[in-house]
């Protein structure tokens, strides 16, 4: 009989122990930890001192490109140029949209200088001769001709030595 008593008390505290029974009390099971510092991420390319905007792209831009919409850092031309002309980043407020060739030579580089990427078309500030404007694929470095009202994603720059 006191082996049984025995064996169902080191039975019923092992049962406890394993479910989770402690008898301390309990801590938060979410810790609250200090939100991260957003860091405005730049690239600067020193072969030509030009510095680009390397901001995460979101959800909302996602489906502006997606939808043809202008959101943050996606839309038509017109909102390209006025999203960059009205940036203020990573202390910096005379940021512009980058030419085709500024965009292309950046894309040429070898390796992967931006942190935050899409493989879509983006705007650059260089026109057409039809009334069009270009667009950089960065995939293959090479500029396509869009429409104004399209909507693509949109990178700025600046001149890094002001």
């Amino acid at each position: 009989m006191k082996k049984s008593i025995l064996g169902l008390g080191v039975l019923l505290a092992a049962a406890t122990l394993f479910a989770g029974g402690n008898l301390v009390p309990a801590t938060p099971s979410v810790a609250k930890i200090a939100a991260p510092c957003q860091v405005q991420k730049i690239f600067v390319d020193r072969t030509s001192d030009l510095m680009w905007q390397d901001a995460p792209y979101t959800d909302a831009e996602d489906g502006a490109y997606a939808r043809n919409h202008s959101v943050g850092k996606a839309g038509t031309l017109r909102h390209a140029i006025d999203y960059c002309r009205r940036l203020d980043y990573a202390g910096f407020q005379d940021w512009r949209l980058p030419t085709a060739d500024e965009l292309m030579a950046v894309h040429r580089r070898p390796g992967k200088d931006f942190v935050h990427f899409r493989d879509k078309d983006f705007w650059t500030s260089t026109p057409t001769t039809e009334g069009k404007y270009y667009v950089v694929y960065p995939a293959d470095a090479y500029k396509y001709k869009r429409n104004k009202n399209q909507s693509n994603f949109i990178r700025c720059v600046r001149c890094a030595k002001k």
